[in-house]
């Protein structure tokens, strides 16, 4: 076997992913996360499908997934004294299974850790490949050697940004900001979620972990702000500003956000690249073809994309050369539909206009009437099982 010794980037869910599946083919992961630990919280992410389910039973994750699954069904719409004015079907947000994104990568890292090296604080600064392998120097650790690096740190790469170029040459914002953080269930929100929709502004919440928390979130429109995704405080004063007065629980949810423990912000945006590898460097998860946050599409692409290149890595005996072209023409198609799925769904998640949003807000009201109306759920598992997954089983070694 070629190229054993694997670096890779980012612990939350292609990460580990890869270094589950390349370990059963007898390589050698190691996983350096910027973060000092795991990062709980964040959104509920979901898997629909039988590539994704089949993927998770393979991976023998799939009992523990179950066990923590949010169980979230339909959303509601609702007015500003919160009364329910439409609701949108279960599928089409949480598919066959929903999670919390730090459920599962809790979930991800403890199938993973008794054969993987984590080193977590710490991130990389440079990569410099020779015809031998690639020399990593990292923020904090020494300098270390290994035959290839992956990059699975997400939609702000920092591994992407060494290997290929500025991150203003990949990423594409949508136009939309969002922020997350956990709260507790005032609402008594029972499995469900209420969302409040104003021109240019959305707020919702949903049900967590069982009905003991829950999760608030905010969505605005705007052009690119320039913000520094390390300011808390410059992030919190900015939604402060734009969702005071807004109606609903946006106050309430304001004041709550001050006390989060979790609080998360960044903008809505896909990565377009015309290839994932460059020599011994690949992407993986949303930092190849990120997909946004709003297509329902990203974990479960990342997960068959770790799934993929780890098996042709295995197919390859460990040729780089050889397995990368592979992944890039088995994945491109399949990530292509899972970014189509993001497109335009930012314009009717926050349109500009009053008179867009109330119509929206009617549309939404009769959907439930009208010829199609799981027309959106149905593209979205269409979408997710549009690959063929290869059987690597035979190429396994443990």
């Amino acid at each position: 076997m070629k190229n054993r010794n694997v670096l890779i980037s980012g612990a939350s869910v292609a990460g580990p992913a890869l270094a589950y599946w390349l370990h059963q083919y007898g390589f050698d992961p190691v996983i350096v996360e910027r973060a000092p630990a795991l990062r709980d919280g964040g959104y509920a992410v979901d898997f629909r499908g039988e590539a994704h389910m089949s993927i998770l039973r393979m991976m023998g994750i799939l009992p523990e997934l179950e066990a923590a699954r949010t169980g979230v069904g339909s959303m509601s719409y609702v007015n500003s004294a919160g009364k329910p004015v439409a609701k949108l079907p279960a599928d089409l947000f949480a598919g066959d299974l929903e999670i919390l994104r730090g459920d599962l990568a809790r979930i991800l890292y403890d199938a993973t850790k008794g054969f993987t090296e984590y080193v977590f604080g710490d991130s990389v600064t440079s990569i410099a490949e020779d015809d031998h392998g690639v020399t990593v120097g990292f923020e904090r650790g020494a300098p270390r050697r290994f035959d290839l690096v992956i990059g699975a740190d997400g939609l702000h790469s920092n591994t992407r940004r060494l290997a290929f170029g500025p991150e203003e040459q990949f990423v594409k914002h949508l136009g939309v900001y969002c922020a997350i953080f956990t709260t507790a269930n005032h609402l008594g929100l029972d499995h469900t979620g209420h969302a409040y929709r104003t021109a240019g502004r959305l707020t919702a919440m949903y049900s967590a972990r069982h009905n003991a928390e829950a999760k608030a979130v905010f969505y605005f429109g705007s052009p690119e702000l320039g913000l520094d995704r390390r300011d808390v405080v410059r992030q919190q004063a900015l939604l402060t500003e734009r969702f005071t007065g807004n109606g609903w629980e946006s106050d309430r949810l304001l004041h709550d956000m001050r006390y989060a423990p979790d609080f998360y912000f960044d903008s809505v945006g896909q990565v377009r690249m015309d290839a994932w590898t460059r020599g011994r460097v690949a992407l993986v998860g949303d930092a190849a073809h990120c997909p946004s946050s709003l297509s329902g599409m990203g974990s479960g692409l990342a997960l068959v994309g770790a799934y993929v290149l780890a098996g042709e890595l295995a197919a390859a005996d460990g040729d780089h050369r050889t397995a990368y072209d592979r992944y890039q023409e088995r994945m491109g198609a399949y990530a292509a539909g899972c970014q189509k799925m993001g497109d335009g769904v930012a314009r009717l998640m926050v349109p500009g206009s009053r008179l867009t949003a109330s119509f929206l807000n009617r549309y939404y009201k009769l959907m439930p009437y009208l010829p199609g109306k799981d027309m959106a759920a149905r593209i979205a598992r269409r979408t997710a099982e549009n690959i063929t997954l290869p059987d690597y089983a035979s190429l396994a070694v443990r």
